[in-house]
């Protein structure tokens, strides 16, 4: 293993598994987690963000990690070093199916008909099924932490192992199936 390829100057991000094949393309593994917002002048660039830096973005936007980046990515460092402790595997691939689990691949739309507003079920785009599934296991992340004794990269650790894992206790698990189960009833 070269030291290019290694996030966190540890894990291992060439040899990384995609189940899901249309949310390989948005799914960046870079070994670098900080790239000091190089892809914020376009929209569709933020796939080429690395998707642990997503992540860390994400959770920066809220609560007392607003705006501090280099905390936000040691309570993510520890997180991957607690899922490394328990389940033994990559915490990249944990990562990456936990993305690929948690994002809804159905989801409404309201269309307005004269004055009536009329809710239609649509299949989402693999760049929003990330972007969507980021947004909940951060959202998961943050409401397990909120108000409670425990360490945020140990919440970090639950939610990411959970969501891989499709366990229908985890809170972006529980998201998903929110919008998909409003999807069907729209169809």
């Amino acid at each position: 293993m070269s030291a290019s390829a290694q996030l966190f100057s540890r894990w291992d991000v060439e040899e990384i598994e995609f189940d899901d094949r249309s949310t390989k393309r948005y799914i960046t593994l870079s070994p670098v987690a900080h790239t000091m917002g190089r892809h914020a002048d376009k929209q569709f660039e933020k796939s080429e963000i690395s998707i642990v830096e997503r992540l860390v973005n994400r959770l920066m936007q809220t609560g007392e990690n607003t705006g501090k980046k280099e905390k936000t990515l040691g309570i993510v460092r520890d997180g991957f070093e607690e899922i490394h402790e328990r389940t033994g595997d990559n915490p990249v691939q944990v990562l990456v199916n936990a993305v690929e689990n948690a994002g809804p691949r159905e989801e409404t739309v309201t269309l307005k008909y004269g004055g009536i507003s009329v809710p239609k079920a649509v299949d989402v785009a693999p760049q929003r099924r990330v972007d969507q599934s980021v947004k909940f296991l951060a959202g998961a992340v943050e409401s397990g932490s909120y108000k409670t004794p425990r360490d945020i990269s140990d919440v970090v650790a639950d939610e990411l192992i959970s969501a891989a894992s499709y366990d229908v206790e985890c809170s972006a698990i529980r998201k998903k199936e929110e919008v998909e189960r409003v999807a069907a009833a729209a169809r």
